[in-house]
This record gives structure tokens, C-alpha cells and sequence, in this order.
């Protein structure tokens, strides 16, 4: 490593800290203030907050932003070497664009890297830390919203299908509940209905109080018949896959995420582009770390009139219009209008595509 390569890494590395520290302040102080409030109202302090909750926000926030960020800190401390013009000094001296641009390279693999893992297991743990904190500050009637019993209709296999007339999350029991599975020609073979059905923990089973339960032959002959004030039995859901919160997604690690999607599939559910939505950002806003690395550097390492402002302005635009990009097209996803995939993808395709010929140009300019 080359005295150039430790002065653009030390560059680069120390700007992206800065403005870390300094996007990070700014976000925990809104934070704290759009939310005392709540935290007031249920006996947690600041200092309760800062410990059990602002360490896995911090996590959620830096990899959230850690691409745009990495963009905005190449704009900055890349305009400023070309408005030194340092950078007309090193490729005057017989050193390629290429050849400079190898520890941009290095720096953003790295960052790129640590996203990668972040995103897949390490994010996933902080945010089920951050969600069980913010469900124990809700207040009103986000409270009771929460909290309220719900309806459960659900098809748990493509033969098998669940009904719950009111179902508590927090107590884990519901009422009027329905079992119900059919053969291949939609003829039922198998009921079990209850008045009441609860979560064991230490088994991992229901417990159906007062029910009625029988087998019918493809015929539709009654085969067994009977009923009870109890009964024990293991289905292949749990109460959390039953009625899975809105962000049950991002609290999973990728393999974890892999077999609910799986199950989810199988249940024929109708949001699951939404889960595959998070599935696929994981890799591509790191994959983003690395385009906007070199798009940024594209941008900002020829001199321009107006200096380092009118290219921030540039990369403020690109940013929002990224940003923009991928939360438009997410939206369509979860409305079943694009595949996942094509979603996710799709501004990194774009924008690679501008990068490179943008980076190319620059490079035999």
C-alpha cells in the first residue's frame, strides 16, 4: 500500500466517521424529542433509552443510510482534493485514474462487506431489541390498537385452512376457533372447532378447550366423531407465523426469513413480495455501497466552477432521486405491479449502468 493509498483511505475513512457521528447525533436528539413523550408516559428515562434502546437505533439507522452516506462522504472529500487540484497532481505524475481510484475500491468493498453482514444477521437481532422497546412505549391509541383482539382467516397449506373469531397477541388465546382440510377435489376430510384455543410455551402446542372434532371419508362418511372440554395438539404454526407482526421481516436473519417466506408461499399468503422485498435489499443496498462509491467519485474528482457546493448539489440530487427510485418501486412490489427482484434491482441496474459509463469517461477523459 502505496503513501497515495493510505491518504485517500485515511481521507475517506475519517470524513465517513465525521459525518457518521455527526447524521447519528442529529437523528438520536429528533429522535428523543418526537418520542420524550411516550417514554415519559411510561416510566422509561433518557438515560433507560440510551441504554436499552438508542444502541440498536443506532445500528438500524447507520446501515439504513450507510450507501447514501458513503455517496455524500466521496462527493465531499473527493471535490475538495480537486479543488487542491491534488488530483491533477497525482494523474500529471503518471499515476492512472485507475490506479487512483484503487483505494475507493478497497474502502468500499470493505464498507460494502460489513453492510452485507449487518443486513443478513447482525440488523436483524438489533431491530427485534429496537421493536420490543418501542411496543413497550406506545401510548393511546396506538396501544390499543396493538393490542386489540384481531380476526384470524388464514390458509396455513394449500389443503389446510384456520379461523379465529378473536385472537389476543398479548395473552396468545382466541375465541370460535375452526380447523379445517380438504383433499384435492375440495371435499372435507378432517374439522376440529373450539370455543378456545391458547399458546403452550413449554411444548410448543395449542391447548382447544370445548371441542368437537371428526374425520369425514373422501365419501363424506363420518369416520370418527368425538368431542371434549380439552385437548392437546401440535400444529406446524406458531402464534407469531398465525398473525405475524408488520415488521416480522426485518427481526429475522436470512435464513430465518428464507423458511418463513417458504411457509408463507405455501400458506398461498398475499404479502409475500413484501417479505421478499426485504430480502432482497439486504444484498443490494450493499451492492449499492459499492455503485455510489464510484458514481460519486465520477462526479466530484474533475475541478468544476462553483467547487465543492455544486457538487454536493449534484449528489444531494442523485441521493434523493435513488432514494426515491427504490421506495416508488418497492411500493408497485408489495402491490403485486413488478416482480421482487426486478424492484429491488432495478436502481442498482440503472444506476451501475450510469456509473460505469460516467467512471469510464472520467478515466480517458
Amino acid at each position: 500500500m502505496t503513501v497515495l493509498d493510505r491518504y485517500i483511505i485515511r481521507n475517506f475513512v475519517g470524513t465517513l466517521f465525521f459525518m457518521l457521528i455527526l447524521l447519528i447525533t442529529i437523528f438520536v436528539v429528533i429522535d428523543i424529542q418526537s418520542h420524550y413523550q411516550e417514554f415519559s408516559e411510561n416510566n422509561f428515562s433518557i438515560l433507560d433509552t440510551l441504554i436499552q434502546y438508542y444502541p440498536y437505533y443506532v445500528i438500524w439507522a447507520a446501515n439504513i443510510f450507510a450507501s447514501i452516506l458513503v455517496f455524500i462522504t466521496v462527493i465531499y472529500f473527493t471535490s475538495r482534493l480537486a479543488n487542491n487540484t491534488e488530483i491533477v497532481a497525482i494523474t500529471s505524475s503518471g499515476t492512472s485514474f485507475f490506479r487512483f481510484s484503487r483505494p475507493y475500491l478497497f474502502v468500499g468493498i470493505v464498507i460494502a462487506t460489513a453492510s452485507l453482514l449487518t443486513n443478513h444477521f447482525l440488523l436483524p437481532w438489533a431491530n427485534i431489541k429496537k421493536n420490543e422497546f418501542n411496543v413497550k412505549t406506545l401510548t393511546g391509541n396506538k396501544r390499543d390498537a396493538h393490542n386489540a383482539n384481531q380476526i384470524i382467516s388464514s390458509q396455513i397449506s394449500p389443503s389446510e385452512y384456520l379461523f379465529v373469531n378473536s385472537y389476543s397477541r398479548q395473552s396468545k388465546i382466541g375465541s370460535g376457533f375452526v380447523y379445517q382440510k380438504f383433499n384435492d377435489k375440495r371435499i372435507l376430510l378432517h374439522e376440529i372447532r373450539a370455543t378456545e384455543i391458547s399458546w403452550s410455551d413449554i411444548d410448543s402446542s395449542y391447548i382447544l378447550r370445548d371441542f368437537y372434532e371428526k374425520e369425514i371419508s373422501p365419501q363424506g362418511k363420518i369416520i370418527s366423531l368425538h368431542n371434549g372440554p380439552s385437548l392437546k395438539k401440535h400444529f406446524n404454526f406458531t402464534p407469531d407465523e398465525l398473525l405475524p407482526e408488520a415488521f416480522v421481516a426485518e427481526t429475522m436473519n436470512t435464513p430465518e426469513l428464507n423458511d418463513f417466506i417458504k411457509k408463507e408461499k405455501m400458506r398461498g399468503a398475499n404479502n409475500v413480495n413484501i417479505y421478499l422485498n426485504e430480502l432482497y435489499q439486504r444484498t443490494s443496498s450493499s451492492v449499492a455501497v459499492l455503485i455510489l462509491t464510484f458514481l460519486a467519485l465520477s462526479l466530484s474528482s474533475t475541478k468544476k466552477r462553483g467547487g465543492i457546493g455544486i457538487n454536493l448539489a449534484i449528489g444531494i440530487a442523485c441521493a434523493f432521486l435513488y432514494i426515491f427510485s427504490f421506495q416508488a418501486l418497492q411500493i408497485f412490489s408489495s402491490k403485486g405491479i413488478i416482480p421482487s427482484w426486478l424492484a429491488v434491482w432495478l436502481p442498482n441496474f440503472i444506476f451501475g449502468i450510469i456509473t460505469f459509463i460516467l467512471y469510464l469517461k472520467r478515466a480517458y477523459a
